[in-house]
């Protein structure tokens, strides 16, 4: 049995970058992560709002020197293989801010991790976390179970679930709530020696279209390989009767002649990957003694890449909340109302765009065409600048598309005081 100020469950970007900065406040924290890095993961474009965690973290200089594809842009493609004009983040924001990147998971993630140690914080691969320990309803710590099958117990008045989609709490606590409309497959593969716009344009993220509003991701990556990806209902993906990766991917690209056209001179590396029902919320963000992070916390939807950004940002906020927990040696969950209300605001304004992208009636260049102020606010979404009042931009957005209402979903678990001592 070992005690810690906090302890983490999983070294993704939301638990690495908690506990890279409250491990620089000199906090005792322990990171359990399942896995041994560097491990494949999918989720591979940044935002440019994923500048300011980085900065904290001080990682921008590691960012330039890493190799990773420099990213300006965001563009989208008709079916018909016409590219709009690129949402360029420096329309809106300054260089440092504008531009982001394109990134190997398993090399930035890594980066992440190797930061957390650096700062001081714990870290132990290979263990995966069994269960949470309770005292009552407040959770105390967690056992955790090694490569060689021995079980740990691990102690600390506060521990932070990172542990991505799968998300022990929320699973655990039967908190999982699924978007209801938002149910998508994804199918991808890389290819080495594809096609890349000229110029500025080189490291673009391609949103380009096909059939019954799904779509292909294309992101230039370094060492000369793109990712490709489509996302669409499992219904019209399966169509044809077949479930198999390779077949389908090759069928969709078919459907979209800017894709068939950059993906004509390269090679696919041979892999092909499927994935499928990325949407969903937890019911709470946070209980005495536990806060959900990143994407245990929920994930929206891959096609504006706002995953990474969203782990990293609540990783921050999480951190500076447990700080002041630490402080005041308080780790109820009313710590974490406005944490939780941060993020559901950030996501739902994400949402909203997400549903407008994939309603059959709405198209950005009819949007933009009808009402050209609304192209600076859909870059600054496009961007990660979440949190703030994008009421005139889906109000207009309705006119064409259904905006959903707010998920019931994110709220701090708020006991009583009765409750929280049976």
């Amino acid at each position: 049995m070992s005690s810690y100020d906090a302890i983490v469950i999983g070294a993704g970007p939301a638990g690495s970058c908690s506990s890279a900065l409250l491990a620089e406040k000199g906090r005792k924290v322990l990171v359990l992560e399942r896995e041994k890095f560097p491990r494949y993961h999918i989720g591979e474009s940044l935002l440019p709002f994923t500048h300011e965690p980085l900065k904290r973290l001080g990682l921008l200089n590691k960012m330039n020197e890493a190799g990773f594809v420099k990213k300006l842009s965001v563009q989208f493609v008709g079916r018909s293989g016409k590219a709009s004009l690129p949402f360029y983040f420096g329309s809106r924001y300054p260089e440092n801010i504008a531009q982001t990147w394109q990134v190997l998971r398993s090399e930035f993630d890594q980066l992440l991790m190797n930061n957390a140690r650096e700062k001081g914080a714990d870290v132990r691969e290979e263990m995966n976390v069994r269960e949470f320990i309770k005292d009552g309803a407040r959770v105390v710590g967690v056992k955790a179970q090694d490569k060689q099958g021995t079980l740990h117990e691990f102690h600390a008045p506060i521990t932070l679930d990172c542990s991505g989609r799968e998300s022990l709490a929320a699973s655990r606590n039967d908190w999982r709530v699924k978007d209801p409309y938002l149910n998508k497959i994804a199918v991808w593969t890389y290819i080495k020696g594809a096609k890349r716009d000229p110029g500025i344009d080189e490291g673009a993220t391609t949103v380009a279209y096909v059939p019954e509003k799904g779509w292909f991701w294309y992101i230039p990556q370094h060492n000369d390989v793109i990712s490709v990806g489509v996302v669409a209902e499992g219904k019209y993906l399966y169509r044809n009767g077949t479930r198999d990766s390779k077949t389908i991917f090759h069928q969709e690209v078919e459907q979209n002649q800017w894709i068939k056209d950059h993906i004509a001179c390269g090679a696919s590396t041979g892999q092909y990957y499927t994935t499928g029902e990325f949407s969903w919320r937890s019911k709470y963000s946070a209980m005495d003694g536990l806060v959900l992070c990143g994407d245990a916390f929920g994930f929206l939807d891959p096609v504006f890449s706002s995953g990474v950004m969203l782990a990293l940002k609540s990783g921050m906020l999480v951190a500076d909340t447990v700080e002041e927990c630490i402080k005041a040696n308080d780790y109820s969950a009313t710590r974490f109302v406005d944490y939780g209300n941060y993020m559901k605001q950030g996501i739902e304004n994400m949402r909203k765009m997400v549903y407008a992208f994939y309603d059959l009636n709405f198209s950005f260049r009819k949007l933009t065409d009808k009402y050209p102020e609304a192209h600076g606010l859909i870059t600054d979404c496009l961007s990660g600048d979440v949190n703030k009042d994008y009421t005139w931009l889906y109000d207009r957005c309705a006119e064409m598309a259904k905006i959903p209402d707010e998920l019931p979903c994110g709220d701090a678990m708020v006991l009583s005081a009765g409750a929280a001592g049976e």
